[in-house]
């Protein structure tokens, strides 16, 4: 093989089969989108679509993506793409093998960690007819519970000191809009592409709350001028490892400073609410419904739902991907049982689904060796609330939470920050020491946890969960998590 070279425009031309380059000129992409939060799932979904889109229709290349940082660390992602002029190789991996494709769609890249002047100044621009985010729930500066705004919150404090100067999302989206409001400007349309139900009405209600603290028109305008649709978003996309981006290089001659690899499954279905124009995306395999509700329904609970309890049991057991934990065939038969027995009741109809399809597909893809996605991974990115909706949902049913109360029980044992052998677990939560010190307090007694009412609410006290929870912590304190769930295998019988 030829000397690898670094990837950008100019050596785009030396890059050989099987890689695919673009069938356009990266030059002529445009602006049309800002999307915070660039990150690796945004680039493999999103980022992907609109690159497809502009291999088919010309027109798309005006809806180039400026994609920002907003965290410290995000000033990694500039520093990356910058120098390669925006590109960025995507590998699409199932077990069957692997597409290699230089993706185009990035029109430019921000990091506005130190400052969001020139954010702000792009989002400015009248072309820019969309404006979304990938920052998790995390980023909409929620109060865990109620998923209302925080006014406590240190950024939403912050954003209210200086409003023409924010730092959170949410506070970047308000000043935005009240920018193009003062100006004339028609407002952009807000679109979540996070893992939260009702994305977008989430996205809206903190946008109104923060509007409202600092200005009751704005808020008003706001209301009444901005569409905030809700999408569901699907594809499995791993964090970057060191030894793919030297793999990137030796099979396949280019030298990337940040790629991608993901699953080859993709979905993405959304709510068709844009009042200003939007690309086409329907010509590359999204989905616009009038209502979206019923497919982020099915993902939360049937995916996130289960990838979260499979990741806590899997890291308890000592494995580190969540294709090893799948290997194991007491935790699929789990999957497939809580899938099966207490997310899955929990679904309303989804129009155009096979639901026991889409389920063994889960299974499937979870199980895929070629992604090497981490249990860690899921553990740091999945909000518990992931867990926690469909706990409160079979509450209100009064239906057992046998299964449900287990992946609990075990995410209480894995916030302790180390695990069965006594090694330190990286716990990454903003909550992080406070959850360390209620676990070690209570043990095997899951109450000092399930009364942190910023995460459960008055359903951490109800006896018909703490029941549960507690015998399978006291299971997994005294026998370990192996035993665990062979014990769970007996007598729940799955």
């Amino acid at each position: 093989m030829a000397q690898p070279v670094p990837l950008n425009r100019s050596n785009l031309a030396q890059l050989q089969p099987p890689v695919q380059v673009p069938r356009f000129d990266p030059a002529a992409v445009t602006g049309g989108i800002v999307h915070l939060g660039l990150g690796g799932f945004h680039r493999a979904h999103m980022a992907r679509y609109t690159h497809n889109l502009m291999e088919r229709r010309p027109d798309a290349l005006s809806w180039g993506i400026t994609g920002a940082g907003l965290m410290p660390a995000d000033r990694r992602m500039q520093e990356s793409l910058g120098p390669q002029d925006n590109l960025y190789t995507l590998v699409e991996r199932d077990a069957a093998g692997e597409t290699v494709a230089v993706i185009a769609s990035l029109a430019n890249v921000i990091f506005a960690g130190d400052s969001s002047a020139a954010l702000l100044d792009a989002i400015d621009r009248p072309q820019i007819r969309i404006v979304s985010l990938t920052v998790t729930e995390h980023g909409y500066c929620l109060n865990r519970s109620t998923k209302q705004l925080d006014p406590d919150h240190a950024l939403v404090r912050a954003d209210l000191t200086h409003p023409e100067r924010p730092a959170s999302a949410i506070g970047i989206i308000v000043e935005a809009l009240r920018r193009r409001r003062d100006s004339g400007v028609a407002p952009f349309t807000a679109m979540s592409c996070d893992n939260i139900q009702h994305n977008g009405t989430v996205l809206r209600e903190a946008v109104l709350a923060l509007a409202r603290l600092r200005d009751a028109a704005l808020a008003d305008w706001i209301a009444g001028a901005v569409s905030f649709p809700s999408t569901m978003v699907d594809r499995i996309t791993p964090v970057t490892a060191e030894a793919d981006i030297k793999a990137l290089a030796d099979r396949f001659g280019i030298i990337d400073r940040w790629p991608v690899f993901s699953e080859t499954f993709t979905q993405w279905v959304i709510e068709d609410r844009f009042p200003t124009g939007r690309p086409a995306w329907q010509d590359v395999g999204a989905q616009f419904v009038e209502d979206v509700a019923p497919y982020e329904f099915m993902k939360l609970r049937l995916l996130n739902g289960s990838h979260l309890a499979v990741a806590g049991v899997g890291r308890l057991a000592g494995y580190v991907t969540i294709d090893e934990a799948m290997a194991d065939p007491l935790i699929t038969r789990y999957m497939s049982a809580l899938m099966d027995r207490e997310t899955g009741p929990t679904l309303p109809d989804v129009p155009g689904i096979d639901l026991p399809q889409y389920k063994k597909t889960l299974i499937e893809r979870f199980a895929n060796p070629a992604i090497k996605d981490t249990v860690e991974r899921v553990n740091t990115d999945a909000p518990l609330n992931i867990l926690v909706d469909p706990i409160r949902d079979r509450l209100r049913a009064n239906q057992p939470l046998d299964l449900l109360a287990l992946a609990l029980a075990a995410w209480l044992r894995r916030v302790r920050g180390e695990d069965e052998q006594g090694q330190t677990i990286d716990v990454r939560h903003p909550l992080a020491e406070q959850l360390r010190v209620k676990a070690i307090e209570g043990g095997p007694d899951p109450r000092p946890l399930l009364r942190m009412v910023q995460l459960f609410g008055d359903t951490g006290t109800d006896p018909r969960l703490v029941g549960p929870v507690q015998k399978w912590l006291e299971s997994l304190y005294a026998k370990g998590s192996r035993e665990t769930l062979a014990e769970a295998s007996r007598v729940l019988k799955f």
